[in-house]
């Protein structure tokens, strides 16, 4: 081999990148300060406009989950958490950087960002510290220190989602579920909801005011997907704009110096945006074209300028800016992974299949296949997390990995996805391990129908809704696996239900269903009930801190499938939580996957 001739390269090559979680641009646009693992561990670095060099800000070594810049210039506003426990704390920077200042801080408790006043003096936040299951919502003055309640939460957690320009008026939301989300305007402690009728459930997505007499919001009130609409202020009338087919239209961005609305849609398995001249009243929507298939957060500065933080199957989350008078985008990141070749990489295909137990109706799936010269045989079927979540068209370093490796790669979007209607995202409450299993099972027969498949060379994995789903897979189905990862999964559905955090535990009965009314129910869809056909090689990987899926749901599976002498690795990462937040780690875990997976076949 000659010495300018490489290796391929490995699993670490892959996760080689850098994890953008959040942004924030200043007014004048000539600084950008992100949220980024570029160190190893998390920090909030900056970026100056024209160079783009990245710099970084602070040394606090945690996730940091949001980030906000002053409008006036005079510090940087932050949230992060502790070794992935997700409770997260405000943090305040200097602009050129230095020590953090901790401005909210209560152990064991959230503070979330909710909004930064126009002038940069008054900070809205969130807090479960007086009120755990429902959130208080506050306002802090930072020029005098002065606090007050503004939205205190009752019967389930309540949110402030916009404050108006004159901090008057409030659009609250209140969370029954995932799939009803009611919103109020709120004005001198006067409730008016957005819809007609609020008990209908639906979903309020986002809300952007215009003037003092009305405001844009997106619902998908009476309506299987969401719609762009305006709310007179003064009348509660709700009057419906535009609509997408197909297309859920999320969140809204208002440019008043050029009289447009910028609105994001979920379309399926990937992101679109559209712009709307309001002044020309005929609600239409004119798209954009987008550089990235998934959008992970969004900005609209004063001059006008679109900027998104988005990824595709190839590559991991980059910024751009969209010039409005240019009509183009910029790119203004180069974040990659080094092992991912742009030219071998492999894009998903969309594809369907008939669910019987769902009378024939199709589910959509990504399908990852690699040149047929790679292909070692093997498939990796994997249920996503959620369940109200989809598999789209984003980034994933381990696919491009196995698919790299030879593996195909199997992940549909079963009953309960969000992206094909409200009706279908809700069939799976109450149903965790009903409808979904069936579903995930139909399209294991489909690709075995398909020869796409071989059943003797299927391997399991999934993360989070994922993981629980793969092992109660691997219980009731052990004969279609040859191994199975699971990744921060739920074990048991009694357990889990009065171990969630007390905020998701006034939605727990619709999203999951009631132990003791249900309880037949919640012992057929426990993965632990089938501990006897649970009889394939497992990899467990279970996070010490997870706040959502604590380590006792993967401890008391373990336990018990080795008292019967079963196969099981356990992998306890003592410094994460639902996900990994150290990229030693991130690397640590796949890099033993691969291992795994190699091993079985």
């Amino acid at each position: 081999m000659s010495e300018w001739q490489f290796d391929a390269p490995d699993v670490e090559d892959f996760f080689r990148y850098t994890n953008i979680s959040c942004f924030s641009v200043k007014n004048d646009e000539r600084h950008i300060a992100v949220g980024t693992n570029l160190g190893g561990e998390f920090e909030v670095w900056g970026l100056n406009n024209p160079v783009y060099y990245p710099h970084q800000l602070s040394h606090i070594g945690q996730m940091i989950h949001d980030v906000h810049y002053d409008p006036a210039g005079r510090y940087i506003l932050f949230t992060a958490d502790h070794d992935g426990d997700e409770n997260t704390q405000l943090y305040l920077l200097p602009p050129a950087g230095g020590k953090a200042k901790v401005i909210r801080e209560s152990p064991g408790h959230k503070q979330l960002v909710l909004h930064v006043s126009l002038d940069g003096n008054r900070v809205y936040y969130a807090s479960d510290r007086d009120n755990p299951s429902f959130f208080n919502n506050y306002r802090l003055d930072l020029e005098s220190g002065r606090e007050e309640l503004i939205i205190e939460g009752r019967e389930v957690p309540s949110y402030i989602a916009q404050v108006s320009p004159n901090e008057q008026v409030f659009v609250v939301l209140k969370m029954f579920a995932n799939t009803f989300i009611a919103g109020f305007v709120v004005q001198e402690n006067l409730w008016k909801p957005i819809v007609p009728n609020p008990q209908t459930p639906h979903i309020v997505y986002g809300a952007e005011f215009v003037d003092d007499e009305s405001m844009y919001v997106t619902t998908n009130y009476e309506a299987e997907f969401s719609y762009l609409a305006r709310y007179d202020l003064t009348t509660g009338n709700l009057q419906t704009v535009a609509r997408m087919e197909d297309e859920d239209l999320t969140d809204v961005k208002w440019d008043p110096e050029h009289s447009r609305l910028y609105v994001l849609s979920h379309a399926g398995v990937q992101d679109r945006l559209y712009v709307m001249d309001v002044t020309r009243n005929n609600g239409n929507l004119e798209n954009i074209p987008l550089p990235v298939s998934l959008v992970a957060s969004w900005d609209l500065t004063p001059s006008g300028h679109v900027y998104i933080l988005g990824q595709s199957e190839i590559f991991p989350n980059n910024l751009f800016r969209w010039d409005l008078a240019r009509g183009e985008w910029t790119k203004l990141t180069d974040n990659r992974s080094m092992g991912v070749d742009p030219k071998l990489a492999v894009y998903a295909e969309v594809t369907k299949y008939p669910s019987p137990s769902l009378n024939g109706r199709m589910i959509e799936a990504l399908w990852f296949s690699p040149p047929a010269r790679l292909r070692n045989g093997y498939t990796i079927i994997w249920p996503h997390g959620g369940p109200q979540y989809a598999e789209r068209r984003q980034f994933r370093s381990i696919v491009q990995y196995f698919v790299r490796q030879g593996y195909q790669f199997f992940a549909p979007n079963f009953r309960g996805s969000t992206g094909y209607g409200l009706t279908f995202s809700t069939l799976v409450e109450g149903d965790w391990g009903g409808g979904p299993r069936e579903d995930m099972m139909a399209g294991i027969e489909w690709l075995l129908t398909q020869k796409l498949a071989d059943k003797d060379k299927l391997f399991l994995m999934g993360g989070s809704y994922g993981g629980y789903m793969a092992l109660l897979l691997h219980g009731r189905h052990p004969e279609y696996f040859k191994a199975v990862v699971d990744i921060f999964g739920p074990s048991n559905l009694f357990t889990f239900h009065d171990s969630v955090p007390a905020s998701w535990k006034p939605v727990m009965d619709k999203f999951l269903g009631n132990p003791e009314t249900q309880a037949d129910k919640f012992r057929e869809d426990s993965p632990i009930t089938y501990l006897e056909t649970m009889t394939r090689p497992m990899l467990v990987i279970q996070g010490a801190n997870d706040p959502r899926v604590v380590k006792r749901e993967s401890d008391q599976l373990v336990e018990a499938l080795r008292a019967r002498g079963r196969h099981v690795e356990y992998m306890v990462l003592d410094d994460e939580g639902h996900g990994f937040s150290k990229k030693a780690n991130e690397i640590a875990v796949y890099q033993k996957i691969a291992e795994f997976f190699r091993q079985y076949q």
